[in-house]
Parts: C-alpha cells; structure tokens; sequence
C-alpha cells in the first residue's frame, strides 16, 4: 500500500517534520531503555543457565540498539542545527496512543516481553512491510489532513512507517536546495555541530551541505528499518533474532519470563496526560525515581546546552557532553534498574516500579547565556548529589546504588564548577 507524500514547500515545513522526528527518536529510545531496564539478571532472579544467558544477550542488543538511537537523535539535532533551527529535547510525556503522532505511530513504556518485541518489530518495521502492532495497541483512523503546499504554516502529516518520515525529509531538502540553493539552506553555523571529535563518535556526521545531510538520514534508515540496506543487520532484524529465541525458551518452558512486572509510574499525575496515571507511592521506589528523574533532566539539560551553546570553548563542549554521557551510564541506566526491583505501591499488587521518563515544564526552559546556565547546571548536580547521599545514609535495597550514584556525580559536579564564575556559586562551595 503506497503512503502518501509528504510536503515540504518551505524551512518551517521541514522544521515541523524534523522536530518530530527528535521526539519520535527520543520516545523510542526511552522505550528501549524501559525494557532494557526491566530485564532480569542472573539465575539469582529464577532464570535457569541457559535462560539467563539468553536475557544477558538480549540486554547487551537493547543497550546497543540504544545507543544507536543517542546517534539517531543526534544526527537530527545537527540537522535541525544545519538549517538555522534550535535543536530541542522537549517532547510529549508517555503515553501516546493516539493524536500527537500520526494514526500508525503509538508510543508506551511496556517490559521486555512478547508485546514488548511485537510493538518494536512494528516500529521498526522497514518500507512496504505489513505488520500487525502489538495488541496493547489498538489501530485508531488518521486524524491528520494531508498538507497543501500552499499552507504557510506547518503541521502534522501523516506517515506509516519512520522511514517513510525521513524519505519525505530527505525529498523535502533536496526540493529546497534546487529552489534556493544550498547556501541558503543549509545556514546553521558549523560549529553548532555535533563531530566525531567531540562526541568521541566515528559514526556521527556534521551537517553542513546536502551531501552531509543525505548521508546522516541514510545512516538513521539503515541502522533502524533497512530500509536501503540488509534489515536482518538494522533493528528490525535484531528484534526479529530476539523474538524468534524468545519464541524457543517459551516453548520449552511456558513459565519462563526474563523481565520483571515493570509499570511506569508517575511521581505526579503528568500535566499533559488528560487520562490517570499510575502513581509510585512506595517510599523507598518514590525516593529512587525522584534521583533517576533529576538525572535525566540533567542529561537533557546538558545535551540542550551542548546544542545551543554560544560562546563555550572547546574543552566546555567536550565536558557538557561528557556530562551527559556520564550521566546517563553511571547514574540514570542504574537508577532505571534499580527501580524495577522495588514495588510500585499497595495499589498495584504484583507490579514493580518503572521509571517513566517524565517532562516538566522547565527540561526545556535553559537560559540561553553561558554563565548562568553553567550555575544552573551545577547548582541542580549539587542537589542530585546531596539527594544521592540521603538515600544511601537512608538504607534500603537499592541503598548501595544511590552510593555509587553519589560519586560519580561529586565528580562530574566539581568538573562542571570549574566553569562557573565564582560570584555565581551557592556561598557553601565558594573558595
């Protein structure tokens, strides 16, 4: 069934598209980090030898796929960056069943699992594959009205599949270009780039012309859906290894289940869900998904100002995304694990907590000047430590967690002051 074009007739139709595409890249990678935290680990947990070597593997595939969505959202933040737009991480909050996205595009935080894998096959599903989703995911009819080229003002389009999205983004540029010329395209400054020598990333490509840009979108299609290459190699083809040995350990034990019964809960009802949202009420999961929380904004918070930066230096930049990387590997993954392992609360017998990725207002509210968003930085790693500190002193089952959390954060923390002017340091930690 062929899919309907899409339009890009001017700079602000494609800005549309693009920012789109940053949130669809940042909602699936947070899906895979769901499941990927809500695995099993070890015979420890009821796994028999040979299933616990399977969910390692399976964990080892989601963390890679993982990171190769990190380079998906990056590559779009330089393509956003390379046609004078501010790249952005704010997106809506989780779930998105119907409405935000386009009809065929619905987002959740499910465990590991068969609807898990069904709903990751269908996402990833490459060009012109029929594919049912998941059943948790009921088909809703399009709601979006195709584009008149004529429109001045953007909005959303409809697309089946991600891959279609970016073979609309990649004719929609090259349209531009031939109409205005690439110069006039392509007028972000370069040193808004994302570069392999900053990221310490060979795959990640600066976006300065058609060329570089064609080659950032072919990169996204052939490590997601195939789509131009072999999708046994991308994620489609990955998922489908996995749900196929999923399919033989299940047959061979009915009983076998590699993750644990996550739910993604809230700390609050989220301000942009009209429907209720489970709510961890356990103190010890509160407490974690609170420092997990924080550790996330400050992921975010880094990448924003690593994006948008005006006139940091080159060590600076290293250090923000450093932060970020930093963040995210010592201090959330762990915090996202370790909150699988806690009871959600009272009022959801049998499930554990799940860590929700939840926007607020402010993760996309950065002041544009570099020395009080360095002081803003530093002041909330300051409280993510002292609340890490608190939780280790508190005990608990996942105590030893927040200690190492804890120190991984001083350390980044007391890096990032280096930067901030001493006048606008919090008078406790002023030399």
């Amino acid at each position: 069934m062929s899919e309907p074009p899409i339009v890009v007739a001017n700079r602000e139709h494609l800005w549309w598209l693009l920012n789109e595409a940053s949130q669809l890249e940042h909602m699936i990678l947070c899906q895979y980090l769901f499941a990927e935290a809500s695995l099993k680990s070890g015979t420890e947990e009821g796994l028999t030898e040979e299933q616990a070597e399977a969910v390692a593997g399976w964990r080892s595939v989601l963390s890679s796929i993982a990171v190769e969505e990190m380079l998906h959202l990056a590559l779009v933040s330089n393509l956003l960056a390379a046609i004078g737009a501010a790249p952005t991480f704010g997106r809506p909050n989780f779930p998105q069943r119907s409405g935000y996205f386009p009809s065929g595009i619905q987002l959740d935080l499910l465990p590991f699992g068969e609807q898990a894998l069904r709903h990751f096959l269908y996402l990833e599903r490459p060009e012109g594959m029929q594919l049912q989703d998941a059943e948790e995911f009921e088909p809703v009819p399009p709601s979006r009205t195709r584009l008149d080229p004529e429109e001045l003002m953007p909005r959303g389009q409809e697309y089946q599949t991600i891959g279609h999205l970016y073979r609309g983004l990649e004719e929609g540029l090259r349209a531009l270009c031939e109409r205005l010329g690439e110069h006039a395209v392509f007028v972000g400054s370069p040193h808004a780039q994302a570069t392999p020598e900053l990221f310490r990333w060979p795959q990640i490509v600066a976006v300065t012309d058609m060329k570089s840009a064609q080659a950032a979108i072919d990169l996204i299609i052939e490590q997601g859906e195939g789509a131009r290459g072999d999708w046994r190699q991308a994620h489609y083809g990955r998922f489908l290894d996995i749900w196929q040995r999923y399919g033989e350990l299940r047959a061979a034990d009915p009983g076998f289940e590699p993750a644990r019964p996550a739910l993604a809960g809230y700390l609050r009802q989220p301000y942009n869900i009209a429907e209720p949202q489970p709510i961890i009420t356990d103190p010890e999961a509160r407490r974690t998904a609170e420092l997990a929380a924080v550790a996330y904004e400050l992921v975010l918070h880094a990448l924003t100002r690593f994006f948008t930066h005006t006139d940091e230096t080159g060590e600076q930049l290293g250090l923000l995304i450093g932060v970020s990387i930093g963040l995210m590997a010592d201090v959330l993954r762990p915090m996202t694990a370790a909150l699988t392992r806690l009871p959600i609360g009272s009022e959801h017998p049998g499930r554990t907590a799940g860590f929700s990725y939840e926007m607020y207002y402010a993760m996309s509210n950065f002041v544009p000047w570099r020395e009080p968003s360095w002081a803003l930085l530093h002041e909330r790693m300051r409280v993510l430590e002292e609340r890490c500190a608190a939780a280790a002193a508190a005990g608990g089952q996942e105590s030893a967690v927040a200690a190492r959390a804890r120190q991984r954060v001083t350390g980044l923390a007391d890096r990032v002051r280096e930067h901030v002017p001493p006048a606008l340091l919090p008078a406790p930690h002023r030399t």
